[in-house]
């Protein structure tokens, strides 16, 4: 039981967390996603604590007042990019608090974090949720909890961290980029590192390799920037980094924060901290020449660092484009419903085309959206009889190579989808494609449009109808009713899995009901539903 920090160990402690912050820098890079995929957060945040680290290995004295100063100092000297800035300050809060002790109890330690979270949340002229700030506070609020109940050290930071895990795989609730690309935040990540790192000095665990275990699963770099969508334009290009040293005499406290606003007024993601003694700027800006000059009037410029954003973001999307154009094969479906959409794009579909029974896309439709699959053979699933022929005259008007699957409904798509293996070769995904869609029964449910008589029924205007591609096979006054007729003419002993893709006139419970009814019904089967949300058909109804 470890019940209070002694100077001697609080600079073990932060030796710790940096040695395993540099293990898994590039983990942290390969998270990079805001506010720009430039996977750079875990070698700034990793550099910031590395000049802390020095800084403390040159303090001859182990009180907690001098290590807490040189650990303060250093990170601000070595502070890099937003990243690190932020954890700069992060540890400037923390020690501000740590150098008033002779010794840290655990509630000595939540106040230093809940004060840490409180200068970093200042240093940011606007704070962004869901970002390695959210992270710090919502550890540091439970901090403060945590110690009211645990005095021994060994358990306090054991639950921290467990907490620091948890609000981290919330954060890609809380940025829709992060969650677009699969991540949770960066910088999140890189400061629970840090604070893992202390925990597992203070357990004394000696091998400090650290098992990820987010929920979502990293990218790298490359495989970020290759969707361009995510790559938007930049609006200030100059990421404008500086320290102000050596200020002129007349220099004031309330120059520094004149010189904030006017960087604010000239650029956004503006960070300007510090005192009389040392200033660290970062703004992204239009006008760096102006950035610079404001800051020559409060005294010298030292480790200026001036980049092109816009320049980084051009060739990030030339990686991007050069990544897609390598593609050897993609895929293109036809979906009546949003709902069916998705179901695609979950599928690695590249283009889904709007459209079905009541909307055919043209040929120029289904030519248009090849041309923005970057691959040398795309195959095509119509998933509509009526548009096969328009999918096979398409390829007169691209320069593709398209190869149509004729896929006759959705569910013949959704099986050649999943047939498809990018390991393999065209060919072979052909084959398995045409295999997939024989192996599937297709039907619908939707209603007659007029009085008549047909494949053997006498049908009156509105009457709910059963069909497969080629014939009406059931009716009825209800949709569930019809629904289960039809279901019964198509299945037979060899049907393990019985799908139904509800449209936007089906309420999901309504659905769900039909689904617990079939499933006792057919009890060797899987029963599932899903929403499709297309129009005019209450059902399309998959038999595997």
């Amino acid at each position: 039981m470890q019940k209070t920090i002694t100077g001697a160990t609080f600079r073990k402690m932060v030796l710790a967390g940096v040695s395993l912050l540099e293990q898994n820098k590039d983990y942290v890079d390969s998270l990079n996603v805001f506010p720009v995929p430039d996977g750079d957060t875990g070698t700034n945040m990793f550099l910031t604590m590395k000049s802390a680290a020095t800084e403390i290995s040159r303090c001859m004295d182990n009180d907690l007042a001098s290590l807490s100063e040189a650990f303060s100092k250093g990170a601000l000297r070595g502070a890099r990019g937003n990243s690190g800035v932020i954890t700069s300050q992060i540890f400037k809060g923390f020690c501000s608090v740590t150098k008033n002790c002779k010794e840290l109890s655990t509630k000595d330690f939540a106040k230093a974090m809940q004060e840490g979270a409180a200068v970093a949340y200042k240093a940011v002229t606007k704070p962004k949720e869901g970002t390695i700030l959210t992270v710090i506070r919502v550890m540091a609020e439970n901090a403060v909890s945590l110690a009211k109940r645990h005095d021994d050290f060994e358990i306090f930071l054991r639950k921290v961290c467990e907490t620091g895990e948890e609000i981290l795989k919330q954060t890609p609730e809380m940025l829709p980029v992060l969650k677009k690309a699969g991540v949770v935040d960066s910088g999140g990540r890189g400061i629970l590192v840090i604070f893992t790192g202390f925990c597992r000095f203070i357990n004394g665990e000696e091998d400090l390799e650290y098992t990820f275990e987010d929920e979502i699963k990293p990218q790298s770099v490359d495989e970020v920037v290759a969707d361009v969508s995510q790559l938007g334009e930049i609006e200030f290009g100059y990421c404008t980094e500086y320290m102000i040293i050596h200020m002129h005499k007349k220099t004031t406290e309330a120059d520094i924060d004149k010189l904030r606003e006017r960087l604010m007024e000239i650029g956004d993601s503006v960070i300007c901290i510090g005192d009389l003694s040392l200033v660290k700027v970062h703004v992204h800006t239009n006008e760096p020449n102006r950035a610079l000059g404001y800051a020559l009037e409060l005294g010298e410029l030292f480790n200026l660092k001036v980049e092109n954003m816009r320049e980084q973001n051009r060739e990030l999307k030339k990686r991007a484009e050069a990544a897609v154009e390598n593609k050897e094969m993609g895929m293109i479906s036809v979906a009546p419903g949003d709902g069916l959409a998705q179901i695609f794009k979950e599928l690695a579909v590249d283009e889904i085309i709007v459209g079905g029974q009541t909307m055919n896309p043209s040929a120029e439709d289904i030519a248009n959206a090849a041309d923005k699959v970057h691959a040398r053979t795309i195959f095509v699933f119509p998933n509509n009889k009526n548009i096969v022929l328009a999918a096979e005259q398409a390829n007169d008007v691209t320069n593709k190579n398209l190869i149509i699957i004729p896929t006759r409904s959705v569910p013949e798509g959704i099986a050649a989808s999943i047939a498809f293996n990018p390991d393999a070769s065209v060919e072979e995904n052909q084959n398995a494609m045409l295999e997939a869609i024989r192996s599937v029964r297709s039907g619908s449910v939707t209603y007659a449009v007029r009085d008549t008589h047909v494949d053997g029924f006498d049908l009156t205007k509105g009457e709910i109808i059963g069909l497969d591609d080629k014939a009406i096979l059931a009716k009825g006054n209800l949709v569930g009713e019809t629904t289960e007729k039809l279901i019964e003419a198509l299945i037979d002993d060899a049907i393990m899995n019985i799908t139904l893709f509800y449209g936007e006139d089906v309420r999901e419970e309504e659905a769900n009901e039909l689904q617990e009814k079939l499933a006792k019904k057919y009890p060797d089967c899987e029963v599932t539903v899903a929403n499709g949300g297309q129009p005019v058909y209450y059902y399309l109804v998959s038999l595997e």
